[in-house]
């Protein structure tokens, strides 16, 4: 079964870096500019825990707010800027979040419409590491 809930996106300023990373100056979250490829959510766990960029290693998958935040719902197909994430696919993005109703299930964001669903852990979706935060 596929949920979909409808959360409000505040589109925030963003600066790009040469060392592949986008912060977000209001969040204080650091993205990782390009992703990971497709993954289960197990191994997007895992790839991002391991992640080594920017000379940080203190990557994690961002829960279901922090990826919908980089949303901006004046944009469509993607609803991301592309002048800070070039080679975003218009796809789907894991985040951390389990769905508390189906522990087998996790929440990930559409990035074609913005949209928030959850689905099967074992589905293969992309992955975008971040790290930090206020």
């Amino acid at each position: 079964t596929v949920s979909l809930i409808y959360l409000k996106s505040v589109h925030f300023p963003l600066n790009r870096y040469s060392d592949g990373t986008v912060t977000d100056n209001n969040t204080g979250l650091t993205w990782q500019q390009g992703e990971g490829g497709l993954k289960t959510w197990e191994d997007a766990i895992s790839y991002c825990e391991g992640l080594s960029l920017a000379g940080y290693t203190d990557w994690r998958l961002p829960n279901i707010k922090e990826i919908e935040s980089i949303t901006d719902y004046t944009l469509y197909n993607p609803v991301i800027d592309t002048n800070f994430f070039p080679d975003v696919e218009t796809l789907w993005y894991w985040s951390s979040t389990i769905d508390a109703g189906l522990s087998s299930a996790a929440w990930y964001v559409y990035f074609n419409n913005g949209y928030v669903y959850n689905n099967l852990k074992t589905n293969n979706y992309y992955v975008r590491c971040v790290r930090g935060g206020q």
